[in-house]
Order: structure tokens, then sequence, then C-alpha cells
């Protein structure tokens, strides 16, 4: 005798049979789609690298906002093989996590670090300062690159290679990542030793920037040689002593 088939009543519950199961919905309505990793990765070299046939560099800097101390420009190259662990956006970073993490880039990648003084800020004016600083950052490199990602808005003139302004880019991009931590540890260990040069001003604690600190500081003590004359509270300061 055959048996046939009853269909399940409204409300039953029967299992798909094997290989037909349909993939759940994430949180955003994407099925089976796996979600972007967290941090910066490789995917725009990789894609700058496609198109100029060739290795390419991340630029980021550190300090264009202070009162004092110079704008820290630098340029690294990695090694998609052999990448520092943890790179992150600087400022997501414990101090003490960005020291281990430079330390490591330094190891394994190509590396330049540029400064533009507080005179060349006075001169040219800050945003020309540090476009200049990128520009020497980026013919510094050991290696020359084929292009270039640089974090921001601008793209200087004049460069050795193709480059891409990238918003954002210490967070998305691992070249410009570790750009970003070898600038800001740069810098504010520059500050740290500041601040023996010149006591009293606070720097090791803001690294130049405009606190309370810093702003009661310049007031008994007056500017220094490191500060920016070109910037408003310190040629406030310096016209009213004349």
């Amino acid at each position: 005798m055959v048996k046939r088939a009853v269909p399940p009543k409204s409300g039953s519950t029967r299992k798909p049979s094997p290989g037909t199961e349909k993939p759940c919905k994430d949180a955003s309505g994407a099925r089976g789609r796996k979600k972007r990793p967290a941090g910066p990765d490789l995917a725009h070299e990789r894609r700058l690298a496609k198109t100029h046939g060739g290795v390419v560099a991340g630029v980021d800097e550190a300090g264009r906002g202070p009162w004092a101390g110079p704008v820290v420009v630098s340029a690294v190259i990695v090694n998609p093989k052999d990448l520092p662990e943890g790179l992150n956006d600087s400022k997501k970073l414990s101090e003490a996590r960005r020291e281990a993490i430079y330390a490591d880039i330094l190891t394994k990648c190509h590396v330049s670090i540029i400064l533009a003084s507080p005179e060349r800020i006075d001169a040219m004016n800050i945003r020309a300062a540090t476009l200049w600083a990128m520009r020497a950052a980026l013919s510094a490199l050991p290696e020359r690159p084929a292009a270039a990602l640089i974090d921001g808005r601008d793209v200087p003139a004049d460069l050795i290679c193709p480059a891409e302004a990238l918003i954002k880019g210490d967070a998305l991009s691992v070249s410009v990542a570790a750009a970003s931590i070898v600038a800001k540890v740069t810098r504010d260990r520059m500050m740290v030793l500041l601040d023996r040069e010149c006591p009293g001003y606070g720097f090791a604690a803001h690294k130049g920037y405009g606190t309370e600190q810093h702003r009661a500081a310049l007031a008994d003590l007056g500017p220094t040689r490191h500060h920016r004359r070109s910037f408003a509270p310190i040629r406030s300061l310096l016209e009213q002593s004349i």
C-alpha cells in the first residue's frame, strides 16, 4: 500500500530538508553577508596599488591645533605580509598602546618623519606648513611610493607620486593609521622634552594645546621661542607687551 504525504497543518513547524535552509538576516537586513571588521584595512592600498602598479604610502600629521611646538608629519609604507599588530587611529589608542605599536612600525615598515617648526608655521601659515611637511615626508621615504593616501581633505601640490585625500583615513587605512601613530608619538615625546626645557608651561600634560593651564602660564611667563606667534592667543599677548 502506498502512503501519501500529509501536508503540515497550519501553524505547525517542519524542519527544512538539508541544504535548503535560508540564511538568516543580520541586523542590517542583509542575508548571509559578513560584517566589515572594525578598524582600518588594506582596501584603499590595494585599490591604488592595482591602479598605479606599486607600493602605497600613508601620510598623516599631528599638531595642527596646538599653540606651541612643531607640526609632525609621517609617511609610512607597510608590508601587507607583516603588518604591525593593533593598527588604528592613534586617537583611539592609549598612550602605552601607541608606544608599543610605534616601535613595531619602525621595525616592520618604511617610515619618514618631517617637522614643520613654529618659525615655518608663522612664515607660511599652518595649512601651508603642513602641506609642505607632507610633501617632504613622501620624498624622504627610503622607497619611492607609486601612490599615496593622505589623511584629510587636502592633497599637496608637486608630490613625487599620485595621491588621494582620505577623510578619516586613520580609521580606514592601515598605512595612514600607522602614520598617525608615528606622528602622534613623535610629537608627544618632543613636547615632554620641551617641558623639561621650559618648566612651568605644562607642555608634558597638554602637549601645547590651548588649555586653561597653558593660558595661565602664558599670562604669567609670556611666550617661549616654541610658541606659534601667528596664532591669535600668542599674537594678542605679544601685542599687549609692546
